[in-house]
C-alpha cells in the first residue's frame, strides 16, 4: 500500500505545480562605447540597443494597456548593464516629479527595472528612478521588500515635450550574480503615473499568477561579462558633542570621537565577505515618534545601519506576514557592536548561505556586564519557481545567559496563484537561574492564493510560553491562532471608482496559560477612486485575552488617501472602539486614535511634510481618561542638488511633555561617501526646585548636541 498511496501522492503533487511559465528571452546589445548618462536618449547605443513595448497595468487592474506608451532599452559592456527608458505622456505639465532625497520616490512618477541577478526567482534588485533623476533602490525576497538597502549606480533623467526620459548604468560591482559565459538574469521592466494610481509592466503579469512577479520575469542573457575584482573600504570619522541637563545645570560631557573601518570583499562575484571594526552605526534621522503608551508588545524600529545590508534579505523567514514572529534575527538587537563579520551569498544556483557573528557592547543601564554575543547561519536551496527550503540558526550569549534559535523554513508554489509558507522554529534558553534550559516553539503555516479576482489569505501559528528569540522580534507567547480572509475583486463600469475590494475575514485564537478564546470577525470594504485616490472602511467584532482575563477589543477603522494636486497628498486614518489597558491588574476601557499627513511640495526642491497623531483611552467602568498622547511632527527639507539638502524636524509630544528638534546638512556624493552636519535638541515642561524636576508651563532645554559625520567608499 506505501508505494501506491505514494505515487498517489507524487501524481497529486504533480497535478497542483505550476505550469511552466513561457518567458521572453532578451538579448541586450552589446557596445564598446557607453552611453553618456543625461537623460536625452541621443546616443549611438540606444538606436542599436534591443528595446521591449507594450507595458500593460497590473494596478489597479490587469492587463490594460497603460495609458501612455513606454518604450525600455538594453545594452551593456564588460564592467556595466545600461538600461534606458522613454516615458510617452501627452500631458507633460501634469507628470508629477520632486526633487527629494534617496528612496522617497513614492509621491513621483517613476520607472523601475526590477532584476533577478541569478535568474533562481528567490529574489531580486529594484532600481527606481523619477523623472528628475531622484533614485530609490531595494532589496525583495520572501514576500518583503527592504528600502533600506543603498547600493552604488548611475541614473540621469530628463522632462520634455514628449514626456520625460531615462538612463541608468548598473556596475557588476554593485550586484551579485553567477559568473559563466553565458549570465542569464531576469527582468521586469515596470513605470508608475501617480496622477492616475496607475502601474504598468513589460512583461505582462499574468491575472492568474497576481503580484507573483518572480517567476513571471523575462529573461536576460549576457555573452562574455567581466569577472570584476570587488574590494571596498569606507572608513569613517564620527564626533558628537552633547550638553545634558544635571541637578538643574547643563553639563557639557566630553567630546566622542570614533573611528571605523568597515570591508568588503567578493571572493566570487556571488559570495560576498564584509568585516567592521568599531563599526559606525549612526542615524541621520532619528526615529519618528509613534505612540508608545499602553503597549502589549515592544515598537518595532526598521534597520537603517549599513552594515546589515548585505544580504539582509537571506536572514527573512517564511510565514512571518501575520503571527507573533516576525524575524528570528532583527538586527536592531545588536545595539552597540565593537566588531562583525559577515559572509553572504551564493554557494551554488540553487544555494544561498549567510553567515553573522558579531560582538554587541553591554548596556549599564541592564546592570549587565557581560558584552553579548550574536552568532547567526541562515541557509536556503531553492526549489520549483519562487519556492525554497531552509534552515535558521540564530545564537545569543550574555553571561549565564544562552539563547538558541534553531529550525526550518520554506515557501512552495501550489499553483499559478497560490502558494504555501512554513517555519518550526525550537529555542533553548538558559539564564543561570536553572540547570535546565527552558525550551519552546514556533510554528507557522501561510497560505496564499492571489489572482486579479481573488486573494485569500489563510495561517495557522502556534508558540508556546517558553519560546525566547534574544536576537529576534516577537510580539505575543502561549498562543495557538488561526486566520482566514477573503478579499474579492470588483471592477465596476462606474465614473468615482475603479476598483472595489470588499473583505470579510475571521480569526481565532487560544491563549495557553489561560485556556481562555479571542476571536476577531472582520468586515470591510477598499475602494480604489479615479484619479489618485483611495479609502478603506473597516469594523472588527474582537475579544483579547490578557493576564487570563478576556476583554473587548471591537473597533471601527476609516482611512483615506489622495494625491489632490500635484503639489498636495493627503492622508488619514481613525480608529474608534474598546481596549485593554496593558497593566498588571489590567481593566476594559476604550479610546481612539486619530493619524493625519501631508505633504506640501510647491516647487521641485521644496518639501514640507506634517504628521499629527492622537491617540486616547478611558475606563469603561468610571468614564476616567487615563491618558491623552498628542504627537506633532513637522518635517521641512529643502533639496539644492540629489546629493545636497538641509532638512529641520520639529517634534512635539504631549504625552511626554516634550519638544525634539534635529536639523541636518547633508551632501551624497554616493551611497558611503557622505558628509554630515547636525544640530538636535530635547526640551522639557519641567523646572529645577528644590532639587528635583518638577511640571512647568515652561519649557527647560535638557539636553543639545551637535553631530558630524564623514566617510568615504573607496571601491578597487
Amino acid at each position: 500500500m506505501r508505494p501506491r498511496l505514494l505515487s498517489a501522492l507524487l501524481l497529486a503533487w504533480s497535478f497542483l505545480q505550476a505550469a511552466p511559465v513561457v518567458k521572453p528571452v532578451l538579448r541586450p546589445f552589446r557596445t564598446t562605447t557607453p552611453p553618456v548618462l543625461d537623460g536625452k536618449l541621443d546616443d549611438p547605443v540606444w538606436a542599436q540597443a534591443r528595446s521591449v513595448t507594450d507595458f500593460e497595468t497590473f494596478i489597479p487592474e490587469f492587463g490594460k494597456k497603460q495609458a501612455e506608451k513606454t518604450v525600455a532599452y538594453m545594452a551593456y559592456d564588460d564592467q556595466n548593464l545600461y538600461f534606458a527608458f522613454r516615458c510617452f505622456d501627452d500631458q507633460p505639465d501634469k507628470i508629477k516629479a520632486t526633487l527629494s532625497r534617496r528612496d522617497d520616490i513614492a509621491a513621483s512618477d517613476f520607472v523601475c527595472i526590477n532584476l533577478d541577478t541569478f535568474n533562481d526567482q528567490q529574489s531580486l534588485y529594484a532600481f527606481y528612478v523619477t523623472p528628475l533623476g531622484v533614485q530609490g533602490d531595494s532589496r525583495f525576497a520572501s514576500n518583503k521588500e527592504d528600502f533600506s538597502v543603498d547600493m552604488v549606480w548611475d541614473s540621469a533623467a530628463r522632462i520634455d515635450a514628449e514626456g520625460y526620459a531615462v538612463e541608468v548604468c548598473i556596475p557588476l560591482k554593485s550586484i551579485r550574480y553567477l559568473h559563466q559565459p553565458t549570465v542569464q538574469m531576469a527582468v521586469f521592466f515596470e513605470r508608475t503615473i501617480n496622477r492616475r494610481l496607475e502601474h504598468g509592466s513589460f512583461p505582462a503579469l499574468d491575472p492568474a499568477r497576481g503580484y507573483a512577479f518572480l517567476p513571471q520575469m523575462a529573461v536576460l542573457e549576457y555573452e562574455g561579462l567581466a569577472r570584476p575584482t570587488l574590494l571596498e573600504l569606507l572608513p569613517a570619522f564620527t564626533l558628537s558633542r552633547k550638553s545634558v541637563r544635571e541637578n538643574g545645570l547643563m553639563v557639557r560631557h566630553p567630546d566622542d570621537r570614533q573611528w571605523s573601518l568597515t570591508g568588503k570583499y567578493g571572493i566570487t562575484p556571488s559570495l560576498i565577505l564584509d568585516a567592521t571594526v568599531n563599526p559606525d552605526f549612526s542615524q541621520v534621522e532619528a526615529d519618528a515618534g509613534q505612540v508608545d503608551a499602553n503597549l502589549r508588545s515592544g515598537l518595532f524600529f526598521a534597520e537603517k545601519r549599513p552594515f546589515f545590508l548585505e544580504g539582509s534579505e537571506a536572514f527573512n523567514i517564511a510565514a512571518s506576514q501575520s503571527g507573533p514572529l516576525l524575524a528570528v534575527l532583527h538586527s536592531r538587537t545588536i545595539v552597540d557592536p565593537k566588531w562583525g563579520a559577515k559572509l553572504s551569498g551564493k554557494l551554488s544556483p540553487n544555494d544561498t548561505l549567510a553567515l553573522l557573528s558579531a560582538l554587541d557592547t553591554a548596556d549599564p543601564a541592564t546592570g549587565a556586564t557581560a558584552d553579548p554575543r550574536f552568532g547567526i547561519l541562515r541557509y536556503r536551496r531553492s526549489t520549483q519557481e519562487d519556492g525554497y527550503l531552509g534552515a535558521f540558526y540564530a545564537g545569543r550569549d550574555q553571561g549565564p545567559r544562552v539563547n538558541r534559535v534553531l529550525g526550518p523554513d520554506g515557501q512552495i508554489r501550489l499553483s499559478p496563484g497560490s502558494q504555501l509558507g512554513f517555519h518550526a522554529f525550537g529555542s533553548s534558553t538558559q539564564d543561570g537561574t536553572s540547570p535546565e534550559a527552558r525550551r519552546g516553539r514556533a510554528l507557522g503555516l501561510e497560505y496564499l492564493y492571489d489572482t486579479s479576482r481573488l486573494t485569500v489569505n489563510a495561517d495557522v501559528h502556534d508558540v508556546s510560553a517558553d519560546f525566547t528569540t534574544d536576537a529576534g522580534y516577537l510580539t505575543r507567547t502561549g498562543l495557538t491562532s488561526a486566520n482566514l480572509r477573503l478579499t474579492p475583486k470588483l471592477y465596476p463600469s462606474s465614473t468615482w471608482a475603479r476598483r472595489l475590494d470588499p473583505f470579510i475575514g475571521y480569526s481565532t485564537l487560544r491563549d495557553h496559560p489561560s485556556g481562555l478564546r479571542e476571536g476577531d470577525a472582520t468586515l470591510g470594504l477598499t475602494t480604489i477612486f479615479q484619479g489618485n485616490g483611495s479609502a478603506t472602511l473597516q469594523w472588527d467584532g474582537a475579544t483579547e485575552v490578557f493576564q487570563g482575563q478576556r476583554f473587548r477589543t471591537d473597533g471601527l477603522r476609516v482611512s483615506a488617501k489622495s494625491q489632490v494636486h500635484k503639489t498636495l497628498s493627503l492622508q488619514a486614518s481613525y480608529w474608534r472602539g474598546k481596549g485593554i489597558r496593558y497593566i498588571v491588574d489590567p481593566f476594559q476601557g476604550r479610546g481612539s486614535q486619530t493619524a493625519f499627513a501631508t505633504v506640501y511640495q510647491p516647487g521641485e526642491s521644496l518639501n514640507l511634510a506634517l504628521n499629527w497623531t492622537y491617540a486616547d483611552f478611558f475606563r469603561d467602568a468610571t468614564g476616567e481618561r487615563i491618558y491623552a498622547y498628542p504627537i506633532s511632527r513637522a518635517r521641512l527639507t529643502y533639496q539644492f542638488t540629489q546629493a545636497f539638502f538641509l532638512r529641520a524636524i520639529v517634534e512635539h509630544n504631549g504625552f511626554r511633555r516634550q519638544i525634539l528638534t534635529d536639523l541636518l546638512a547633508a551632501y551624497t556624493y554616493i551611497p558611503g561617501t557622505v558628509v554630515y552636519l547636525g544640530y538636535g535638541s530635547l526640551s522639557k515642561k519641567q523646572e529645577w526646585e528644590n532639587g528635583m524636576y518638577r511640571p512647568s508651563d515652561h519649557y527647560l532645554d535638557m539636553q543639545r548636541g551637535l553631530f558630524f559625520k564623514a566617510s568615504y567608499l573607496w571601491r578597487l
